[in-house]
């Protein structure tokens, strides 16, 4: 069972969320904050997995939530889940602790999933946003590493490079022409061979060591 709280200031949201993941038989949603400091009181006080955090909060954010959780508790995993894909937002979230970012339009199936995925040690990122990500990332890339994916193939560093893009599975099928199963089968091949757990993950390895162009 996945033990989640949900932060958000707005009471209908909060509601909303809860009756969403209540019909997921692996979840339980063990409280509600509405800022950031209810959201650390929570924390302390129950065995929690996963914490929604909303960014824009009276009294404290959820950038500063996440980094007070994340550094009395690094093994709470944090999914912000906002309407703000500016990159100030992201960014921040990001650089506080967040373990994944979500924007508040996702679907039920994709938000369990999300969060499914970050208790397993993956990084979830919303492909709206996952662009400006990677492409901050690109600036900060460090010399390239002469072994690092030396056995990807052409075809694989293409699609390497395309999740760099931020496209899902579907959008880069359409792009090469190819089947979405031999896309995931390709990425899966990816993820085995750069030795990481998604492709969150691959993709800043890529731009970090210029595995790609």
């Amino acid at each position: 069972m996945i033990r989640l709280i949900i932060c958000d200031d707005q009471e209908v949201v909060c509601q909303g969320l809860k009756a969403i993941l209540s019909t997921a038989e692996n979840l339980e949603v063990l409280g509600i904050a509405n800022n950031g400091a209810e959201a650390i009181d929570l924390v302390e006080s129950h065995p929690v997995d996963v914490v929604l955090m909303d960014l824009k909060m009276p009294i404290m954010n959820g950038i500063h939530a996440t980094k007070a959780i994340k550094e009395k508790h690094p093994e709470i995993k944090v999914l912000v889940l906002t309407t703000y894909d500016a990159d100030a937002w992201l960014f921040d979230a990001i650089r506080n602790g967040a373990d994944g970012y979500l924007l508040k339009d996702t679907s039920r199936e994709a938000l369990i999933q999300a969060i499914e995925e970050i208790v397993a040690g993956n990084t979830p990122v919303d492909t709206k946003v996952a662009g400006k990500l990677f492409h901050q990332l690109a600036r900060q890339a460090l010399p390239g590493d002469s072994t690092l994916g030396q056995n990807l193939s052409d075809r694989e560093k293409e699609i390497l490079k395309l999740i760099t893009h931020g496209m899902a599975n579907a959008e880069i099928a359409q792009t090469l022409f190819l089947s979405e199963g031999t896309v995931r089968n390709y990425v899966s091949a990816i993820l085995e061979k750069l030795e990481v757990e998604d492709r969150t993950q691959a993709a800043v390895l890529a731009l970090r060591y210029g595995l790609v162009e």
